[in-house]
């Protein structure tokens, strides 16, 4: 099964989260040339995506941690070697580097907390930040130059980040007077590019905690800093992190963890964006780096492609704080759904999507055989039966007949309790009591209640759960398009992308069976379902048409 994590503003959640719909696509290792039997990590972008630096103990340098850098002439050629920046180098460590937007400063500190190389003659305290300029692009960088105080401090300075306009800088400091422990995250601003820094102010206990917190990294934007961190809430020793802010002059939000799309139990930090905010490169515990496309959420409804009913359901939710349509600017989103989103919607309209969060589907558009593939996953379903194909039959494609005496068995697909999730299918018959999906070991997650209408035994385990069941008739010969979602605190039965029942559910029961489809949890005779049913979907996100 797919692992990703959906970043969006659910009330009621016990965890914190950010503002927008998005995820990140599966990390690729970046190979070579900067992925070899040596420590490379630590990098950073020029603005228009042709020069990377980072930092490596690669053979060939000038001291332990050394700062290289790869070229190319485009942004879609591959990396050409890694040189060398020997005029920067020296016995001392060099990590940590940051470019400023027109590419012509080069900000880095001295320091690794595990690596010590000794302190660099002329710093303030205990290792600093430096920086050094170069005339052009095609010039060397110059002499170093320390940033000293009130950035550099007696404590140790680390990890610089640099806004796209150059007058707000992020790093961390270790102890530092006014922290709250451990590496903390600090934050300087100036009025213009000449002027000079103004002391640091910790970012305080919504960004920091008493654990380790440092190697942050801006986007381009302003409105997202990524960073590393070791706080309980995790997945490893070491996770990546996030947190956003509507705009320039508001507050940071509480962080939120990258999730498994990102991290895992070992460690992974020192992020990189891109500059058109499509991309997150990190680094892992191995020292290797890797590439996750940041993927925006489009299809609201679920069904595979952004078109008109993705708008509509943006119109209904204008000048609102709904984070399902809050997508811009992209990909943070503002805090509210207004132009912006529309213009990150119409970009995408006309498309089908591939929705990194669809963690199953079966399109049921098979002709013939007895087995219902799984497109989005490996779950593939197994037709217990004699299976009468309509390959022209579904309202996507074709759909599969079903005529009440058998039914389809996939694997685990999802548990219902880890998390926001919808189901989704589009069904025509059926009759009272005939269910459409079910849970092996759990519950039926669409059927038909006792006067045909949708119903969902979805519930908290216990004794007081109970089933959530609309007015609205599924059973009455057409084609219907019934779903289920949960956001982690409130349960929705829709019908043809119509919200047609609600209440508030802050957990569901544990079950890790696999799937029935067309047929109940407890396979009685009348549960069978009588009619054809077609592209069935599952979501690890509550999709809200």
């Amino acid at each position: 099964m797919k692992k990703s994590i959906l970043i969006a503003l659910v009330l009621g959640l016990a965890v914190e989260v950010a503002n927008a719909d998005f995820t990140f696509g599966e990390p690729v290792n970046l190979g070579p040339p900067f992925n070899t039997p040596y420590s490379d990590a630590c990098f950073v972008l020029s603005a228009d995506g042709l020069e990377l630096y980072i930092s490596s103990d690669r053979s060939g340098g000038l001291g332990y941690i050394d700062m290289w850098c790869s070229t190319r002439e485009n942004a879609d050629d591959p990396w050409g070697p890694l040189v060398n920046v020997q005029e920067i180098n020296s016995r001392y460590n060099e990590a940590f580097p940051c470019l400023s937007a027109d590419g012509l400063t080069l900000y880095f500190s001295d320091f690794y907390d595990w690596i010590a190389a000794g302190d660099r003659p002329g710093g303030v305290g205990h290792h600093d930040l430096w920086m050094c300029t170069r005339a052009s692009r095609n010039d060397p960088w110059g002499t170093l130059v320390n940033m000293g105080a009130p950035l550099n401090s007696g404590s140790p300075d680390v990890s610089p980040t640099i806004s796209h306009d150059g007058l707000t800088i992020i790093f961390a400091s270790k102890n530092r007077s006014g922290g709250l422990g451990n590496y903390d995250l600090w934050m300087s601003t100036r009025p213009a590019a000449e002027s000079d820094w103004a002391p640091p102010v910790n970012m305080g206990p919504t960004v920091n905690s008493s654990a380790f917190d440092a190697e942050g990294r801006l986007s381009t934007d302003g409105l997202a800093l990524f960073f590393c961190s070791n706080r309980p809430g995790g997945m490893g020793s070491y996770d990546m992190w996030l947190t956003t802010r509507p705009s320039q002059a508001a507050a940071w939000r509480p962080p939120v963890n990258l999730g498994p799309a990102i991290n895992t139990g070992g460690m992974e930090g020192m992020p990189c964006l891109s500059p058109d905010l499509k991309t997150l490169y990190f680094g892992t515990g191995g020292w290797e780096a890797y590439e996750a496309p940041i993927v925006l959420i489009l299809d609201f409804n679920g069904d595979g492609r952004v078109d008109g009913k993705d708008i509509l359901t943006m119109a209904g939710r204008w000048g609102t704080h709904d984070p399902i349509c809050d997508i811009g600017p992209a990909p943070w989103g503002d805090g509210i759904v207004d132009v912006q989103d529309l213009i990150a919607l119409a970009e995408y309209i006309g498309q089908e999507v591939n929705d990194p969060m669809l963690v199953a589907h079966w399109a049921l558009d098979e002709a013939e055989g007895t087995v219902a593939h799984d497109s989005a996953g490996e779950d593939d379903g197994a037709v217990l039966g004699v299976p009468m194909w309509r390959p022209e039959g579904g309202t996507v494609g074709g759909a599969l007949e079903f005529d009440g005496t058998y039914f389809v068995v996939t694997d685990t697909a999802l548990n219902p309790a880890d998390g926001p999730f919808s189901v989704l299918a589009w069904v025509k018959g059926g009759a009272p009591g005939q269910a459409i999906i079910s849970q092996v070991g759990g519950a039926n997650w669409l059927m038909a209640d006792a006067s045909g209408a949708l119903m969902t035994e979805l519930t908290s385990a216990g004794r007081l759960a109970t089933p959530l069941s609309s007015d609205t008739i599924i059973t009455d010969g057409y084609w219907h398009r019934p779903g289920f979602s949960w956001d982690g605190a409130t349960r929705s039965l829709y019908v043809d992308d119509v919200l047609v029942a609600e209440d508030t559910q802050m957990r569901l029961a544990d079950c890790h069976g696999g799937l029935n489809i067309g047929c109940g949890v407890n396979m009685a005779p009348g549960a069978f379902w009588n009619g054809p049913i077609d592209d069935v979907r599952i979501y690890n996100r509550a999709v809200k048409p």
